[in-house]
């Protein structure tokens, strides 16, 4: 497990390049925090150092977010906030996404967390100071 305290929001492209840079084989990214913790925001920076064309923002009412990179093709952006049932997920073809080999960045994946054999977890905790994060690495 690799933990970083934060206490600059400008760490924020370092804690991104740490996050590609150190699982290189890894597409499945799942985010953990409370409200205004700072998953979108680093999955913001995370995109934008993969090369996506547009600028990620929240999810929230959309569920999925999908970003272009010319290097990497589609990246998918979930917020899976809003979803009570696993089902919801089918209709819009979340296995599909998953399984696609893209970079998939999820927020909120309690409910799917358990299908996920090889991912990577990044938990964030934050108050007025600072922020922790832990990045597990999950096979």
């Amino acid at each position: 497990m690799m933990k970083i305290i934060s206490k600059d929001i400008n760490d924020i492209s370092d804690i991104a390049q740490k996050i590609i840079t150190g699982f290189p084989n890894h597409r499945i990214f799942l985010f953990e925090g409370d409200l205004g913790s700072g998953k979108t925001t680093l999955i913001k920076e995370i995109v934008k150092q993969l090369g996506a064309n547009d600028e990620a923002i929240s999810p929230t009412f959309a569920i999925l977010n999908i970003y272009q990179s010319s290097k990497y093709g589609e990246l998918y952006h979930f917020d899976l906030y809003r979803i009570e049932a696993e089902e919801e997920l089918m209709e819009i073809g979340f296995e599909d996404y998953i399984l696609s080999g893209n970079y998939c960045f999820i927020e909120w994946p309690q409910i799917v967390e358990e299908y996920f054999d090889n991912y990577v977890k990044i938990t964030i905790s934050a108050d007025k100071n600072e922020r922790i994060y832990k990045i597990e690495e999950k096979k």
